[in-house]
């Protein structure tokens, strides 16, 4: 179905290739998992096989690309577009048409379908994914992941013989994720071709792909089964299962582990942001999106915010910073409603990081970027230069100053944009799905970063991903249809695994080995902090004392009693 060789591109403004000698074949029927770090080449090797390279992209290209036998070279898009299904990173881009039906059928009419074929192959697509609810919807006002669901609808719609997946289960909670990989795997089953590229490694996996590809630096270093990339993949640049990666870790020397996280905050602090019965809806139609919500944040609250997909978790965080203003109740950040203030005096208080990186970007270089927030709140030339360096050493960019942010690839633009806020030093960072798009080795290091004592005073991040919520936060908070159904220590919100199924989540191995330590450990961990008390580098009793100091549960009785 799909064969490469000798694929190697240079983008005509990089000095380096961003491929090298790529070589693949992939059949019918089959699935392969591409995985590797942010901007090693995934993206790039999609758009070579699609056909945007050389088209829409210029550069140096060399090597072939052949597709059901026909070399894409000597075909045109329409015709690549037939044979070929791209889902890229970003639904933003992918999105042009105002309603669901519409957006889902702009494929199918493009390729001169009868009406009556169209009408069925949108149906179809919607009900597979299982948003058939959203056909009437305005694409507008779709939450990310819904987004996400979409145009993979407009994707299966035109029924093309190879499928190219850029992270499809990025925004989606977990519960969708699942779902969508059962759709993958239907697909491939009908003979179809599957590339998936994902970060998410453990997700991805159960989508059983018959091979796996690990790119870094533009070049594949490992190309075979699944089992061979658990092998050959760094367990500190790629996410995998935890088992794997604990024991990866302790075949490695020694190395110091992440400090853990910072224990609650101060019950009795004046609250930074207060939420007071707030309630919002977006339509005339007054249908809620947010109900009733009440709740506090102090500085030393470190908040993960998970929930379902269109439950309202990114309408609640724009209310933090006055980008949406409620319909009854109010939102006061230091004691001002957010009603009497501006979005820019509050950027002085809250930062936050939009969902879809391309919200935010603008500026010329990445070096303008980030120097723009911290100049428009008054800051002086020093303060700018020293804010920019911090911001640019936990997100890695520092290589990449000189260079236009939306050219990089949508990882290194989500990166841009955390260092974009970190630069502006706002007493609160909020963060919308900060992950998606990362490898785990540049989301570890701006997490590490953000959530070090004394980054911010509080730090909220919306997520789908299980793993970074036990990680770091000290503050779980559970969403659900427009509503807070459960607030409080990770240990005891993510151990009740009735609640998580009820708003999407599901349990991962990294939680699963947590909740067999937490006897122990009296509280959760990362995969290094595991390796490391298993190594014995890290005493077990010492960790659930120091868990015990900062108001956490440090056995099994005192455990349930919280829970």
């Amino acid at each position: 179905m799909l064969q490469i060789n000798q694929l190697s591109f240079q983008y005509a403004a990089a000095d380096t290739a961003a491929l090298e000698d790529i070589g693949l074949t992939a059949e019918g029927g089959a699935i392969m998992l591409i995985a590797g770090s942010s901007g090693c080449g995934k993206s790039t090797l999609l758009r070579c096989i699609n056909g945007l390279i050389p088209r829409s992209y210029r550069g140096k290209l060399s090597g072939t690309v052949h597709v059901r036998g026909q070399a894409t070279a000597g075909l045109s898009l329409a015709r690549i577009a037939q044979l070929i299904g791209t889902l890229q990173q970003d639904p933003e881009k992918q999105i042009v048409a105002s309603y669901v039906a519409e957006e889902v059928a702009f494929g199918p009419e493009n390729l001169g379908w009868p009406r009556a074929r169209i009408r069925a192959a949108v149906d179809a697509a919607l009900e597979e994914l299982g948003i058939a609810h959203l056909k009437g919807r305005e694409t507008f006002h779709l939450s990310g992941g819904e987004k996400q669901k979409v145009a993979l609808a407009g994707l299966l719609a035109m029924e093309p013989q190879v499928l190219l997946l850029d992270e499809p289960l990025a925004s989606l909670d977990p519960l969708a994720a699942h779902a969508a990989i059962e759709v993958i795997r239907a697909q491939a089953e009908r003979g179809r071709c599957v590339l998936l590229v994902e970060h998410r490694v453990e997700d991805a996996l159960h989508s059983q792909p018959s091979q796996a590809l690990l790119l870094e630096g533009g070049r594949q270093i490992y190309q075979g089964g699944t089992a061979g990339l658990l092998r050959a993949a760094d367990p500190l640049a790629v996410k995998l299962p935890a088992p794997t990666a604990v024991a990866r870790l302790l075949e490695r020397p020694p190395m110091p582990a992440r400090p853990a996280a910072a224990g609650a905050a101060a019950a009795q602090a004046e609250p930074i942001i207060a939420f007071e019965q707030v309630e919002f809806w977006y339509d005339d139609e007054r249908r809620a999106v947010l109900k009733g919500v009440s709740l506090d944040i102090r500085k030393g609250d470190v908040i993960a915010l998970l929930g379902p997909n269109g439950s309202g978790k990114s309408t609640l965080v724009k209310h933090a910073l006055g980008l949406l203003r409620p319909r009854a109740g109010r939102v006061r950040v230091e004691g001002r409603d957010t009603r009497d203030a501006t979005v820019a005096q509050m950027a002085r208080t809250v930062g936050y990081v939009f969902q879809s990186p391309t919200h935010m970007l603008f500026a010329p270089s990445v070096r303008e970027e980030l120097a723009f927030g911290p100049r428009n709140l008054g800051a002086d030339a020093q303060t700018i230069e020293r804010a920019t360096a911090r911001a640019l050493a936990a997100t890695g960019l520092g290589q990449l100053l000189e260079r236009a942010p939306l050219s990089l690839s949508f990882g290194q633009q989500k990166r841009v944009g955390i260092a974009a806020v970190m630069a502006m030093q706002s007493r609160v960072l909020v963060m919308d799905e900060p992950t998606a798009g990362q490898d785990y080795a540049s989301a570890t290091r701006f997490m590490d970063e953000v959530t070090a004592l004394g980054a911010f005073d509080a730090v909220i991040f919306v997520t789908h991903d299980l793993d970074l919520a036990l990680t770091y936060a000290n503050r779980v908070l559970l969403f659900n249809d427009g509503q807070v159904v459960g607030d409080g220590a990770p240990e005891a919100v993510l151990s009740d695994t009735r609640l998580l199924r009820r708003c999407n989540v599901l349990p991962t191995t990294l939680l699963e080995l947590n909740l067999e330590l937490l006897p122990r450990t009296g509280r959760f961990m990362g995969v290094q902090q595991i390796a490391a008390i298993q190594r014995g580098t890290v005493d077990i009793e010492h960790a659930a004392a120091v868990s015990a100091a900062a108001g956490k549960p440090t056995d099994q009785g005192g455990h349930h009693e919280h829970q």
